[in-house]
C-alpha cells in the first residue's frame, strides 16, 4: 500500500510499513483526523499566474511538504523541491518524513493546520475514502489541466499513465488524489533461483503445486509472505481471482454489493492458495514475519515466491545478491479453459498517494511541486533511484532499468487490456487492512481458518461497512 506503495517502501500499500509497525488503525479513530470540512483562515495569498507560473504559486511563500519514508526513499522529493527552489528562490522549504503519517499528521489536520502536500503512505497511512468523504482534500483538477513542464502545450493530465486520474477520483470529477508511483503488482521471484531447479515461471496453477513439490524436497519452501501485514497476499490473490472469474468479480466487490465474496472465483482462489499452506509449501514461521523478514528470507532463497509490489526491488536492494535476476509472475491459470481472463493478466496501477490538503497554507505550492515531480527530469530520477516507475507515461528512455523493474515493464506490455485495479484498497484502507487482510487471508494462510470460514468472515465485515452510514461509500460506474 509506496506505498502501499505502502510500506517501508513504497509501502499500500501500494502500494506498507517499516519494521515494528502495526496495522491501520480503525475508521473511527481515522475519521477524528478529519473531523472538519473547512479550509485554513490562513491560506497564503496567490500569485501572479503566468505561463511560467500557470499555478500562481506564490513565489515567496514557504512550503511543507511530508513524505513516506519508506521503500523508495525521500531524496528524489528533496531532488525535487531543489528544483522548486531554484524556480522559486525565495520560498523556504520544510521538508519532514516519517512511516506514521496518520500518527504524526493527525494532530495538525486536527488543528487545521496540515503540510501543503502529503505522500499518504505506508501501514499508517490516513483513510483517503474519510479523507474525501469529510472534505478533507483540494481537488488537484487545476494541476491537472495546468501545462506540463516539459511541454507546454499539454496538460499535465495529457502525459499521465491511463487510470492514474481515475484512480483519483472517488465520486464525481474532481481529482482528490495524484498516485505518483505505478506499481506492479504479483508473484515476485528469481529466475536463478528457478534455473537452479531447471524451472521456469509456472503458467498454470498445476505447474505452481509441481514446482512447490520440487522444491521442498530439496529444502525450500514454495511461498513466503508477510504474515504481519496479511494484505501483501491479495497483491497476487486479487489478479488471480480476477484471472479466473472475470474484472466484474473485484468490481463487485469492491462495490460492496452483497454476497460478492461468495463469487465461485474468490472460492477457487481461497482454496488454491489454502493448498499452499495445506501440502507445506509455505516457509515455516512465515506468519510472524514482517514484510521485511519475509522479503530478506526470499532473497536467501529459503521460498522461491513472495507477492509483492513492484517496489520490492528498491526494498530490498541491501539483501538481494547480485546473480538473483528479480522478476515478477503474473497469476497461474488456474484452469485455462475456464478462466475468464487469459495468463499474463495482473494488477497494476498508482501506487505513493500524493494529496494537498483542503485546510493547507499553500495549496498552489503543494500542487507545483507535483507538477514539477511529472517532468521527465524528476521521474527519471525516481525510477533510477527507487526502480520503480512514476505515473508519467514513459520517461524510462536512455535509462539501464534493473532486473525487477525491467520484468515489471515487460509483464505490464504483455498484459495489454488485461489489467486489473481493485479500488477496495483505497476506497476502504481500514476495511481492507484491518478486517480481510488481519482478521482473514491472514488466518487462512496460517492455516487457523479454512477458505470458506475465511470468505464467510469476509463477507461479513463487507456487509458491516456497507450498512455503516458513517462510512462515505463510492463505486464503479
Amino acid at each position: 500500500m509506496g506505498s502501499t506503495s505502502e510500506f517501508s517502501r513504497r509501502d499500500l500499500i501500494k502500494r506498507a510499513a517499516a519494521l515494528g509497525l502495526i496495522a491501520v488503525p480503525s475508521m473511527s479513530v481515522l475519521s477524528a483526523c478529519a473531523s472538519s470540512d473547512s479550509g485554513s483562515d490562513s491560506k497564503v495569498d496567490k500569485g501572479k499566474k503566468t505561463d511560467r507560473n500557470p499555478l500562481a504559486v506564490n513565489e515567496t511563500a514557504a512550503l511543507d511538504v511530508v513524505i513516506f519514508d519508506g521503500g523508495f526513499g525521500q531524496q528524489y522529493a528533496k531532488d525535487a523541491e531543489a528544483e522548486y527552489r531554484a524556480a522559486y528562490p525565495k520560498a523556504q522549504i520544510k521538508h519532514g518524513a516519517t512511516q506514521e503519517i496518520q500518527t504524526q499528521l493527525q494532530p495538525r489536520f486536527n488543528g487545521g493546520t496540515p503540510p501543503d502536500l502529503i505522500d499518504n503512505s505506508g501501514a499508517k497511512q490516513m483513510d483517503m475514502g474519510t479523507l474525501v468523504g469529510k472534505k478533507q482534500l483540494t481537488d488537484l483538477n487545476a494541476l491537472l489541466d495546468a501545462p506540463s513542464i516539459d511541454d507546454p502545450a499539454k496538460k499535465v493530465r495529457d502525459t499521465l499513465r491511463p487510470g492514474v486520474v481515475e484512480m483519483g477520483r472517488f465520486d464525481g470529477e474532481e481529482t482528490w488524489i495524484l498516485y505518483y508511483a505505478y506499481t506492479i503488482y504479483g508473484v515476485w521471484y528469481s529466475r536463478t533461483n528457478l534455473e537452479k531447479l531447471d524451472a521456469t515461471y509456472p503458467e498454470t496453477w498445476d505447474e505452481m503445486l509441481a514446482l512447490c513439490e520440487k522444491a521442498k524436497k530439496k529444502g525450500i519452501a514454495g511461498w513466503t509472505y508477510a504474515g504481519k501485514y496479511p494484505y501483501y497476499v491479495p497483491f497476487s490473490l486479487y489478479p488471480f481471482i480476477a484471472k479466473i472469474g472475470g474484472k466484474q468479480v473485484l468490481d463487485r466487490i469492491d462495490n460492496l454489493e452483497p454476497n460478492a465474496w461468495k463469487d465461485p472465483a474468490v472460492k477457487a482462489a481461497f482454496e488454491a492458495y489454502y493448498e499452499l499452506y495445506r501440502k507445506g509449501y509455505i516457509l515455516k514461521g512465515s506468519p510472524g514475519l514482517t514484510h521485511i523478514e519475509s522479503q530478506t528470507a526470499w532473497n536467501q532463497g529459503k521460498a522461491l515466491f513472495v507477492p509483492n509490489g513492484s517496489w520490492v526491488e528498491n526494498e530490498t536492494k541491501k539483501t538481494t545478491p547480485d546473480d538473483f535476476k528479480m522478476a515478477v509472475g503474473a497469476p497461474s491459470s488456474l484452469d485455462a479453459k475456464t478462466d475468464k481472463l487469459p495468463f499474463g493478466t495482473i494488477w497494476a496501477s498508482g501506487g505513493e498517494p500524493f494529496i494537498v490538503p483542503k485546510a493547507a497554507k499553500n495549496p498552489e505550492g503543494g500542487m507545483e511541486l507535483l507538477r514539477i515531480m511529472l517532468g521527465k527530469k524528476s521521474s527519471q530520477n525516481f525510477i533510477k533511484q527507487a526502480a520503480s516507475l512514476t505515473a508519467l507515461n514513459g520517461g524510462t528512455e536512455g535509462l539501464t532499468l534493473p532486473p525487477g523493474l525491467t520484468s515489471a515493464q515487460e509483464a505490464f506490455t504483455k498484459a495489454g487490456p488485461n489489467v486489473v485495479s481493485p479500488r477496495i484498497q483505497d476506497w476502504y484502507v481500514a476495511l481492507q487492512k484491518e478486517k480481510i487482510g488481519v482478521a482473514a487471508i491472514g488466518e487462512m494462510m496460517a492455516g487457523r481458518m479454512t477458505p470458506a470460514e475465511a470468505i464467510d468472515k469476509i463477507q461479513k465485515f463487507a456487509d458491516q461497512t456497507r450498512a455503516d452510514g458513517s462510512i462515505k461509500k463510492y463505486k464503479h460506474t
